[in-house]
């Protein structure tokens, strides 16, 4: 049979998709909820208590109310929340509040601030000492290149094309790569590190791939072998799979250039080792490797190319991608036909396991039961095994002879075990589609990117999944433990690592950037203002201009709110709240009336204002306006002292206003304009807006706005 694609080339046409804007991703997940504490840049720590409805001068308007310490109340008007931020830190412990009015908050603010500048200082420095530096220049993608990829046997999804592109540019240009792929486990960051490999084998450079585990390593040795089969590309395994004599034979090769592309656990940053030309250095989960190899693998990447794969990111990678010291990849998309893992979080029960395997085995599909202690794990094989006598189980961990953890790990790929009793050496990178169900026994001992890890070695076809993290029954769990697998629970959509990674963030801490030990100053202000005075520190000493943090305050006698007829559920109402007050553009608020539209019905005019004056503030901070008012008929923008005025556009203004305007030097320049009042309250509040609107159309001929910001 030939068909017709066989003989006519046909591409296949992909949606065109957008592109990732930093911090949407996490925009639902970072959602307030009334108890939880937040951060005021000027106020400090304190409690939200919901949004309140409040009429002043027969205005009405919704403010976020936040409760400080010894009853202080602060209202903050519900388009202003740019300022305010949920609080994050390590502390399981409740935090100290402040007091509203107090100077404890401006003198943690200046501690923080002085400290910050130490660590922004080193990250400057990393960050010189990378740049100034020049890496090898690869050339544009060769036949051979092209002709590989095609042979990729599934369809690539955009994010996956936009990590790869991206990796390439990195290795077209002068400067070091040093790129952070962030992707879901199962989500194909691996053919981003193959294509990358293969890229490198092109100009004869050596590439050297680190794994966390034995067993991994040898999947993806399995992996790069038949992807480049077809290809002249000499693949190397190290591990303790591989007897002395082949280890010795690999440290020979690499060293003479033999070996092109070199798969391996730790073994590969053993003192023998030495390589001809090495170009690119691939690290798998780095977040499974101790201090001294992370010390080891520094000395090894300073003039080489970098390439890190993670599902989760340990919190100082993330914040060192947030931060812009390393670039980042994003995969979120998920491959065709992948289906969410069911999740389940329950007290240990016999015949809940044996109900679970039960059905994974009527439908002939494989199971994994993990049990992290190497003790008496075959004593717990052998309690599985009586709950499901007609099954075959096995027990495997990294304490077993290689010959023996091989024929296991074999036999259970090959379909023969039907549950593998096991610790957490599958925690990485494993993929047996046939295996659809995990049970974790003592899931409160772990960590909450090793769970995510662990839920994701199920799933990986387009059978429905299910992971079930038992606890101790009648155990009372600590605080964070409780977090994290209500965590776990929670985040179940296919793409979550991202997720997970952040809430991680806000349980462990992100600790000092660049050092073991957490750091005090992130719980004193929270983890997202620490971010954004670290953010400016960083851009000072890199003699980038840091945008002031100024904000332009509207306070117009005109309704704004969202009614609680039209969005019924707090947490959405906030959620609209926080995204019109960072609209950027009229796109924007365009899109945003849309999605009002479509998701709550026709809009109110209340919240129509609510847009419009979410546009005025933006218009406003690029012309340096800090605030308008418009009360009884009279108008007044106040500006920043530092606002560029273009002089010969101001008679042009004073003409076309007439006596309607005055202007105001003395102190900050302000301008002063009456507006006709109707009567009519409805076109009262119309015709202020209106008239807002016109006049900073008419500013923009002799004001110089201030640059545009770029979207974080």
């Amino acid at each position: 049979m030939i068909s017709e694609s066989d003989i006519f080339k046909t591409e296949a046409k992909k949606k065109k998709k957008a592109k990732f804007r930093g911090g949407e991703k996490i925009r639902n997940f970072d959602d307030l909820k009334v108890g939880d504490y937040v951060v005021h840049e000027s106020h400090g720590l304190g409690v939200y208590q919901g949004i309140e409805k409040v009429e002043i001068d027969h205005v009405v308007k919704d403010y976020m109310r936040i409760e400080y310490r010894d009853g202080g109340i602060l209202y903050v008007l519900a388009t202003n929340l740019e300022c305010v931020q949920k609080y994050a830190s390590a502390d399981a412990k409740k935090p100290k509040l402040n007091k509203l009015g107090g100077q404890e908050w401006g003198r943690t603010k200046s501690k923080v601030r002085e400290a910050v500048g130490g660590v922004a200082q080193d990250l400057v420095n990393l960050y010189a000492a990378r740049s100034e530096m020049n890496g090898f220049v690869y050339g544009e993608d060769t036949v051979w290149q092209k002709e590989f990829e095609e042979m990729f046997p599934f369809e690539e999804t955009e994010d996956q094309i936009k990590a790869i592109e991206d990796t390439k540019k990195d290795m077209e240009s002068s400067r070091i790569m040093d790129r952070l792929i962030c992707g879901d486990v199962g989500f194909g960051k691996t053919e981003v590190a193959i294509r990358a490999a293969f890229k490198a084998v092109q100009e004869n450079k050596q590439v050297v791939f680190l794994v966390p585990t034995t067993i991994l390593a040898q999947q993806h040795y399995n992996t790069f072998v038949q992807r480049m089969k077809n290809f002249p590309v000499k693949i190397a395994l190290m591990s303790r799979f591989r007897t002395a004599a082949e280890q010795k034979k690999t440290v020979e090769d690499c060293k003479t250039g033999r070996v092109d592309i070199v798969i391996g656990t730790h073994r590969v940053l053993s003192k023998d080792m030495a390589f001809k030309d090495l170009g690119l250095l691939i690290i798998d989960e780095e977040q499974r490797f101790g201090v001294t190899h992370k010390e080891k693998i520094k000395k090894m990447r300073q003039n080489v190319d970098v390439l890190t794969l993670t599902a989760t990111p340990i919190p100082r990678t993330l914040h060192m991608s947030l931060i812009g010291i390393r670039d980042m990849s994003i995969l979120e998309e998920p491959p065709q036909d992948r289906q969410p893992i069911q999740t389940f979080v329950c007290e240990y029960n016999e015949e809940l396991v044996r109900e679970a395997i039960g059905r994974e085995l009527a439908r002939d599909g494989q199971v994994y039961y993990l049990y992290n202690r190497v003790a008496n794990i075959a004593d717990v094989a052998a309690r599985v095994s009586k709950l499901v006598p007609e099954a075959n189980v096995a027990f495997a961990h990294g304490q077993m002879k290689e010959a023996e953890l091989e024929k296991i790990m074999l036999a259970f790929i090959a379909g023969e075990i039907d549950v593998l009793v096991t610790t957490t050496i599958i925690e990485t990178g494993l993929d047996i589609p046939n295996t659809n169900t995990i049970i974790i026994h003592d899931s409160e001992r772990m960590g909450l990117s090793q769970l995510y890890q662990l839920r994701g070695r199920v799933g990986r076809s387009n059978r429905n999944a299910y992971a079930f993290f038992l606890y101790k029954r009648d155990k009372i769990l600590k605080e964070v433990a409780e977090k994290r697998l209500a965590a776990i629970r929670e985040f179940t959509d296919l793409g979550s690592g991202y997720k997970i990674s952040m809430r991680d963030l806000e349980i462990r801490g992100a600790g000092n950037l660049l050092g073991q030990e957490q750091h005090g100053h992130m719980a004193a202000v929270g983890y997202d203002l620490y971010c954004k005075m670290l953010s400016e520190a960083v851009k000072n000493l890199k003699g980038e201009e840091v945008a002031e943090a100024s904000s332009t305050t509207v306070e117009i006698e005109a309704d704004a709110y969202i009614p609680p007829e039209y969005i019924l559920n707090e947490e959405q109402k906030l959620d609209i709240y926080k995204r019109i007050a960072s609209l950027a553009s009229f796109e924007e608020c365009d899109d945003m009336r849309d999605e009002l539209l479509d998701r709550f019905g026709q809009i109110p005019v209340s919240v129509e204002h609510l847009l419009r004056i979410s546009m005025i503030r933006i218009r406003g901070k690029r012309l340096y306006i800090t605030e308008i008012k418009g009360k009884d008929g009279n108008l007044s923008f106040t500006m920043d002292p530092g606002a560029k005025l273009r002089i010969e556009g101001v008679p042009e203004l004073l003409k076309k206003y007439g006596r309607k305007i005055a202007v105001q030097t003395k102190g900050a320049p302000a301008f002063l304009m009456g507006y006709r009042k109707t009567g009519l309250p409805d076109k009262d509040e119309e015709n202020l807006l209106h008239t807002i609107e016109a006049i900073l159309t008419d500013m923009e001929a002799f004001l110089l706005p201030r640059p545009e910001e770029k979207k974080a």
